[in-house]
């Protein structure tokens, strides 16, 4: 299954993955009108550990605790995808403690989110993936 990877050689720490990960999630046609003035939710976020940057995300484990976790059954997985069913989430944050990555955040209402490689909002790779000016994010299968 393809998954995103991350090159920390090759990350500049620009933040383009994030800004474009929150607007391909916000549902919106113009990135201006969809992020101008508001906090961003992205389903990816750069870290900087002294002079490496890297991006984090949710690596779709093949046993993901945060799915077995899940104590309303709002995590499952699907073709290997562990997507998150928003209409079921309770918020209790059980998922975002469990992860081992820190890959879990909540939105805008407090509900969990995660990163479902853009299989509802883009065609071709994840918008992460596209907006990288660097390549240092790639969706591949390893």
């Amino acid at each position: 299954m393809k998954r995103v990877y991350v090159n920390e050689k090759w990350c500049l720490g620009c933040r383009l993955c994030e800004y474009n990960c929150a607007f391909a999630n916000s549902g919106k046609s113009n990135m201006v009108n969809a992020l101008q003035g508001k906090t961003i939710r992205p389903r990816i976020r750069v870290e900087n550990d002294k002079d490496t940057f890297f991006a984090l995300s949710c690596r779709h484990c093949e046993e993901p605790l945060c799915a077995q976790s899940c104590i309303s059954g709002a995590l499952t997985v699907e073709d290997g995808v562990v997507r998150v069913d928003k209409s079921k989430c309770v918020t209790c944050k059980t998922c975002i403690l469990v992860c081992p990555y820190g890959a879990l955040s909540l939105d805008e209402t407090g509900v969990v989110q995660k990163c479902e490689l853009c299989l509802n909002n883009t065609v071709g790779a994840p918008a992460c993936v596209q907006g990288c000016p660097n390549r240092a994010i790639v969706y591949e299968e390893r």
